[in-house]
């Protein structure tokens, strides 16, 4: 029931991804940004209210997640894109690095912040906690600057079903994209799916909340540090760092999930974020810089439903629990993936090439 949320968030990402990314190429991304978090926000205070009164059932956790999971793929197909749009080709690698630093930033402190404020005052409160965080989030987006000229007009003859076709078609016309894109739903399905475990395996070696929390928040802090090293390396080689992150991550799964204490585990996460940090700062920058200009909403959007695999990887491992353990799930799963990433980069190898001056 655990996985079964994660599941519930991420699946909207598989199964409106493409649609997400023909939105954000003919809707002014930054106002998307804007509405997703507007909406988001009241539902987040209204799950803390309903806690904080002994309100909140069990049903009502699943539309929450799936809304937030709705909100997610405009947000990331949307989001992405723009970053492109104030930086350009010349900055794009330390861009996309900082963004994905950002981002693993809210993850590190999110955690810290829920499991200590759960712990201390209630879970509500964490909510309520939560939705400050995403207003201040809403109001700094008032700096950022809004080019409308950005927004591609489509053609007169253009629909929706038109555009989305055209998106779908580019996983199978442009080999490259292919070959990125078997890498994220791998490394989704059997790397990042280990997330909602955390909480058994932290219960397996006696952590409380907060070391609960804070174990959770090492993820964050792994990937802060490998986007930080991505931002000041600049690697030539993408294609090559983009997977090696992967694989790294889920070497060190193991040792993470085999952990027998506190320290153990938050060590081993943290490493094994770093590799995931390799990764998610090379993701973005590889899918948009691989195909036209006026097909990068679009790409996100594929890119998105790729990730949308982390909500299937994630339910599989929480049934695999149910029958060996939270432990030894998140054990097959990494090495499973990493016998599948080997297979796949031997047999799509246009990802291991891909080098900075490769782009379009």
């Amino acid at each position: 029931m655990v996985q079964l949320t994660g599941t519930t968030m991420w699946a909207p990402l598989l199964l409106g991804g493409a649609l997400g990314g023909v939105f954000a190429d003919r809707f002014d991304r930054l106002r998307t940004v804007q509405w997703q978090l507007a909406l988001l926000i009241p539902m987040v205070v209204l799950i803390g209210f309903l806690e904080s009164i002994d309100q909140l059932s069990v049903w009502m956790i699943y539309p929450f997640l799936l809304a937030s999971g709705v909100g997610w793929v405009g947000d990331m197909t949307s989001r992405r894109a723009l970053v492109f749009e104030l930086v350009g080709t010349d900055r794009i690698d330390n861009a996309m690095a900082y963004e994905a630093f950002t981002l693993a930033s809210g993850v590190a402190v999110g955690n810290l912040i829920g499991g200590s404020v759960a712990q201390s005052f209630g879970i509500g409160e964490a909510f309520f906690v939560v939705a400050g965080l995403l207003l201040l989030g809403l109001v700094s987006l008032n700096w950022v600057p809004s080019d409308n000229s950005a927004v591609r007009s489509p053609p007169s003859n253009s629909s929706t079903l038109t555009e989305l076709k055209e998106g779908l078609s580019l996983a199978r016309t442009n080999t490259g994209l292919r070959s990125i894109l078997g890498v994220t739903f791998l490394a989704n399905f059997f790397l990042f799916s280990y997330f909602p475990a955390v909480q058994r395996i932290g219960d397996r070696i006696g952590a409380t909340p907060s070391q609960i929390g804070l174990i959770a928040a090492m993820t964050g802090f792994g990937m802060m540090a490998g986007s930080f090293i991505v931002g000041l390396w600049e690697p030539e080689r993408r294609g090559l760092v983009y997977i090696s992150g992967v694989a790294f991550g889920m070497i060190m799964l193991v040792p993470f999930a085999t952990s027998s204490s506190v320290p153990m585990a938050a060590s081993a996460l943290f490493i094994a974020a770093i590799g995931s940090g390799f990764f998610g700062a090379t993701q973005s920058t590889l899918v948009l810089t691989i195909v036209d200009t006026d097909m990068r909403g679009r790409a996100m959007g594929l890119l998105s439903m790729a990730i949308g695999a982390l909500p299937i990887g994630t339910f599989l491992l929480g049934e695999i629990a149910e029958q060996i353990g939270a432990s030894s799930a998140v054990v097959t799963m990494a090495v499973s993936g990493l016998l599948l990433l080997g297979v796949w980069v031997v047999t799509h190898r246009e990802v291991l090439g891909m080098r900075r001056s490769a782009e379009i």
